[in-house]
């Protein structure tokens, strides 16, 4: 027997297996029941609301990606290495998570609950403060000038950010979001952070 929080897991994860598929269309019921391995009535049960679904996967992305995020912080000693990290965190969860990207960026949410589109704008936000936290403690640790602008330089890394999943979801999971990386950091973080190279 299946219990409701297994059942719960089942339809979640063939939900985003299904947002997987770049030339998927609308997700009826019948195809999440059978993908799942539920019933429709069970699904029913399970997620009354289909808009319950989006926003329990969005809790997902939001648990996982800040359980990760408050471990940067804690354990990188410098804010240079915090900013690295965080930002390859955002773009290494997109690559791992495709399905989750198609939500990150709202491409899997025209014509759902507005809410859901709010909840989203809130995500982008919340990871954008922490950039200014990780831009912040850099500035302490002098990596950083104090007169540097902190709220500029933040947007400009979510842009970047947001941008690379937008191409990897529009090139149908072809794009890598960590392709050149190692070309385009440094024309993504801040140029102070590049003295000590050599």
């Amino acid at each position: 027997m299946v219990v409701p929080h297994q059942r719960q897991d089942r339809v979640l994860q063939a939900f985003a297996q299904m947002l997987e598929n770049p030339c998927m269309e609308r997700i009826t019921v019948t195809m999440l029941a059978t993908q799942a391995g539920v019933s429709r009535a069970s699904l029913y049960r399970t997620f009354p609301k289909r808009f319950q679904m989006f926003e329990a996967l969005i809790e997902f992305i939001e648990q996982t990606l800040f359980v990760r995020i408050n471990q940067i912080l804690e354990k990188q000693d410098e804010g240079a290495a915090k900013i690295e990290h965080l930002i390859l965190l955002l773009l290494g969860f997109s690559k791992k998570n495709p399905g989750m990207t198609r939500i990150l960026i709202s491409d899997a949410l025209v014509g759902e609950h507005r809410n859901l589109q709010v909840r989203i704008d809130q995500l982008h936000d919340r990871i954008e403060v922490t950039l200014k936290q990780a831009l912040r403690f850099a500035i302490t640790e002098q990596q950083v000038s104090v007169r540097f602008d902190i709220t500029a330089q933040a947007n400009t890394m979510m842009c970047f950010v947001i941008g690379r999943w937008y191409q990897f979801v529009k090139s149908g999971f072809q794009r890598d979001p960590l392709a050149d990386w190692e070309n385009q950091r440094r024309l993504v973080l801040p140029s102070e952070l590049f003295k000590c190279d050599g």
